[in-house]
């Protein structure tokens, strides 16, 4: 999804502007706010295509799976949207605040606006929040999807291409590539 920076502000102010907002969603990261603009054709279909293959395997057990229309609260300070959420926490089923604490899994769809900030400040603060056990990058240029887990106090790397069987340890679950990047510009390529 693009992003635009606008002005920071305190996080008070954040809060009531995301809430008071109807039609468009701003994330925080310690000061600094970003309105999140609509993706790309394709960048929906990923998106969709994961939240419903994760939804699928994982319903009916203690886990739930958001789409970005659940904010995350990472602290005090620093607020996201991540393409998908996944937590196990009854804490998280009905926020009463309408926002996830204790995310298990968190994914973020690979965007021309978004890459830099996903894979640098996002990542950092992701692996910071210690429910965190996945961080999933799907990337929006070639079918490859990569999963860093924490094992201990190390992150780890797994990368998964076209034909392979991506696995979500912390949940163990797995799911074909292929049907990630289904019906998008990418299929047929590489």
């Amino acid at each position: 999804m693009a992003q635009r920076e606008i002005s920071t502000m305190d996080v008070e102010d954040y809060l009531l502007l995301d809430e008071s907002s109807k039609s468009v969603r701003y994330e925080f990261l310690d000061g600094e706010v970003r309105m999140l603009a609509g993706g790309s054709a394709d960048h929906s279909v990923i998106t969709t295509n994961l939240t419903s293959l994760l939804h699928g395997i994982l319903k009916g057990g203690p886990c739930r799976v958001y789409n970005s229309d659940m904010r995350l609260q990472l602290s005090r300070s620093r607020y996201a949207y991540p393409d998908i959420t996944i937590t196990c926490d009854r804490r998280d089923k009905q926020p009463e605040d309408n926002m996830t604490h204790y995310p298990k899994v968190v994914v973020e769809v690979l965007s021309p606006g978004t890459e830099a900030v996903d894979r640098g400040k996002k990542f950092f603060y992701y692996r910071a929040l210690s429910t965190i056990e996945e961080y999933v990058m799907v990337d929006y240029q070639r079918i490859q999807i990569e999963v860093y887990r924490r094992n201990e106090e190390k992150w780890t790397l797994s990368s998964y291409d076209a034909g392979s069987v991506a696995q979500l340890e912390s949940l163990s679950i797995a799911f074909e590539v292929d049907e990630v990047y289904s019906e998008t510009s990418l299929v047929g390529e590489e």
